[in-house]
């Protein structure tokens, strides 16, 4: 038997993958939250001009949703690659896809060109992104927290989730910057814009990317050991932990987007009539506020508890929801600022330590496969649905407090997730069958979790 102790996880090490993952993790999640913002501003107007303004926000979230459903394959595909073949590769095809993706985007005519052709194109290339952030994400974690010191798992998995606000800092940006320069320039050509950058970004992030090292993990537990189908072992044996996973995501990802996608098709609706610049503007300070934030959330992950750390977000997330709703439905310019950023600093409790306590929720064998297909699955349910099942709530009722209702709900399932979900070590050895080893991987010390 070997043991990760043959290969030390050094902090040198641990830190060049987690800027690996970081790098490619911001590119990905640009060119996802470029999409996004899109749906919720410009794509009505663009690709369904012919239907009233709530049935063209809720056609524009339908073509962001598909992407959602599109991640638990991509975590199949992706998860096989990359626990068969290592973390690496798979990474590096999720990267490319995702970028040619983004781009054609881009380049797609409007509605008033080719008709329902457009917006068919969208759902194609939108499936395309999904597949490649199914993969993308779960590989990104184990890149970073497979290669960490075990004391320190949660901090460096905060590399990989520090993607998420830079990328969607990025994306808002782009479109806060359009969205001032008037409608005439947003709907017509702007928009197109940033979805053209991605192919600089890309060759970045692949350049980073070939350079990194594959884990320790993979090389010493998984590389050249028999074992079976990775997605049979994962249903057969993570199916417990891979159903938490599914829920524990609730507040990070139904919860984020409710918070981001939903609020700025809130605000920009014909009931609220606020300024796209403005919520753009706001939500482009939140992600820089998140970005500040999320590591050294990480760190205190690993100093009091990654547990401890989800309960306090998915908490005071759920207070917050109430006053940012209420002011943006009062055009309170400068608490809208203010509660926006707050609200997605309380949701960074639930994000930075989620890759540590998602990886180590399962053992080393089927594990890439196990976390991206839980996590996809999740983001599926939790993130794809809700903006379209928050904008169907205002829609039938007109009662702003149903929004809030879901969001309360998911924080609930996300609680109680948490709190159920095993962790196991990365130190312990492995048997050369790759039976599962209860004994040998739990996690005793609470204070670990």
């Amino acid at each position: 038997m070997t043991t990760a102790a043959a290969h030390p996880n050094t902090h040198r090490r641990a830190l060049k993958s987690g800027t690996a993952a970081a790098v490619g993790t911001t590119i990905e999640w640009y060119d996802f939250y470029v999409y996004a913002t899109a749906a919720a501003i410009v794509f009505p107007t663009v690709f369904f001009p012919d239907a009233d303004p709530a049935m063209g926000t809720l056609a524009s979230f339908a073509t962001y949703a598909v992407a959602f459903f599109a991640r638990p394959l991509g975590g199949i595909i992706f998860g096989h690659v990359g626990d068969r073949l290592g973390r690496k590769p798979a990474l590096t095809i999720t990267l490319m896809l995702m970028g040619v993706a983004t781009v054609l985007v881009g380049l797609v005519p409007d509605y008033n060109t080719i008709g329902i052709a457009a917006p068919i194109l969208l759902i194609v290339l939108r499936i395309c992104q999904g597949l490649a952030v199914g993969g993308e994400w779960g590989g990104a974690s184990l890149m970073a927290v497979e290669s960490a010191p075990p004391k320190w798992k949660t901090f460096y998995g905060g590399f990989t989730q520090i993607g998420n606000p830079l990328g969607a800092l990025l994306a808002t940006g782009a479109f806060w910057i359009l969205a001032a320069m008037g409608d005439d320039v947003l709907l017509t050509w702007g928009w197109r814009v940033p979805f053209l950058a991605s192919i600089v970004l890309i060759g970045v992030g692949l350049w980073v990317r070939w350079r990194v090292e594959e884990t320790p993990v993979f090389e010493e537990k998984v590389q050249e050991r028999q074992q079976s189908t990775p997605l049979v072992f994962a249903l057969k044996n993570n199916w417990y932990p891979m159903l938490l996973g599914f829920g524990m995501v609730g507040i990070a990802s139904g919860g984020y987007y409710l918070a981001t996608t939903y609020v700025q098709s809130y605000a920009t609706s014909p009931e609220v009539g606020l300024e796209a610049a403005i919520i753009l503007g706001a939500m482009t300070v939140a992600s820089f506020v998140e970005a500040l934030v999320t590591l050294p959330l990480a760190y205190l992950g690993d100093k009091f508890g990654r547990k401890r750390l989800m309960y306090l977000g998915i908490g005071l997330s759920v207070l917050l929801i109430v006053p940012l709703i209420l002011a943006i439905g009062a055009h309170e310019v400068a608490l809208i600022y203010v509660l926006v950023s707050a609200i997605r600093l309380t949701m960074s409790g639930t994000w930075a330590p989620l890759s540590a306590l998602m990886s180590q929720m399962f053992r080393p064998q089927s594990r890439y496969t196990s976390m991206s297909l839980s996590y996809g699955v999740g983001a599926a349910v939790w993130g794809g649905l809700s903006p379209v099942v928050a904008a169907a709530l205002f829609a039938a009722t007109g009662n702003i407090w149903t929004v809030i209702g879901l969001y309360a709900f998911l924080g609930l399932v996300a609680w109680v997730s948490t709190y159920l979900a095993p962790q196991h070590s990365d130190e312990a050895p492995v048997t050369q069958s790759f039976e599962p080893r209860l004994d040998t991987t739990a996690i005793r010390n609470p204070r670990e979790q």
